[in-house]
């Protein structure tokens, strides 16, 4: 009975998560372990200026091509890398992949017709392909490709939403024209390359969220990859439990700062 219950709690109510990198410093830091409200967002919705977590798609690593398939005709390898860690440059539909939501409903969107994709491939470096997308396809199989996907939780700061228009301009966030003020005390970096989003106006699509990390020259985000869809929101950091010299609520929960 514990531990079902303890399961239930898990799955619903709350998660124990600690941070890896400093890309939320010093909201939060490296090391930091808190406790993931899971419940109240299945009642309301995040507010912008709130830190949230969410799942991400890190790795899609392509183990077998199927002789004949879409993917196969395209040029598609064993070891091919679709979506690689900090390489925004692959993706598929000519944009980064950061979800397995967002990655399929590119595949049914293209059914019938052409979809890019640009690989990772050993000894090679970027490898760009056009694949033949096959009426009745929906995911990787439906192209020929079994693959091995990895998805990790990220913790960023909720800056826009669907239908808002986003842009970082002098170091502060405008969202519809206007600094955002939850956010305008802070400077954020536009000055990578690889940024995509957010770096000129960028409109956020229905059902999605642009996040960007507090710790802007160290954080990879939306500004990268894209957008976050609304299901692959998990909850909100609330109460810290490590270090215990910032032991506590956290993130707006119990009038705590948010920063």
């Amino acid at each position: 009975m514990a531990g079902a219950a303890a399961a239930l709690i898990i799955t619903f109510v709350t998660v124990r998560m600690t941070v890896p990198t400093g890309s939320m410093e010093p909201t939060i830091m490296r090391g930091d372990s808190f406790f993931v409200d899971r419940i109240s967002y299945y009642f309301t919705q995040p507010d912008i200026g709130d830190v949230i977590v969410f799942w991400h798609l890190e790795e899609v690593r392509i183990n077998s091509v199927a002789p004949g398939s879409a993917a196969d005709e395209a040029g598609l390898r064993e070891g091919d890398w679709l979506v690689a860690p900090h390489y925004p440059d692959t993706g598929v539909g000519g944009e980064p992949v950061p979800s397995l939501r967002t990655l399929h409903r590119r595949i049914e969107e293209a059914q019938g017709d052409t979809l890019q994709a640009t690989v990772l491939r050993e000894g090679v470096g970027l490898a760009p392909s056009v694949m033949e997308v096959p009426g009745d396809a929906r995911d990787l199989s439906g192209l020929g490709i079994g693959a091995a996907t990895r998805q990790v939780r990220y913790v960023k700061r909720l800056v826009a939403t669907g239908g808002q228009t986003v842009e970082i301009s002098d170091g502060r966030v405008h969202v519809d024209g206007e600094i955002l003020e939850d956010v305008a005390h802070h400077t954020y970096w536009s000055g990578d390359h690889r940024m995509r989003y957010g770096v000129n106006p960028s409109p956020v699509p229905e059902g999605h969220y642009y996040v960007l990390g507090d710790h802007s020259t160290d954080s990879y985000d939306s500004r990268y990859w894209g957008f976050v869809p609304v299901e692959d929101l998990i909850g909100a950091p609330f109460f810290r439990v490590w270090p215990l010299q910032r032991f506590g609520p956290m993130n707006g929960y119990f009038w705590s700062s948010r920063w």
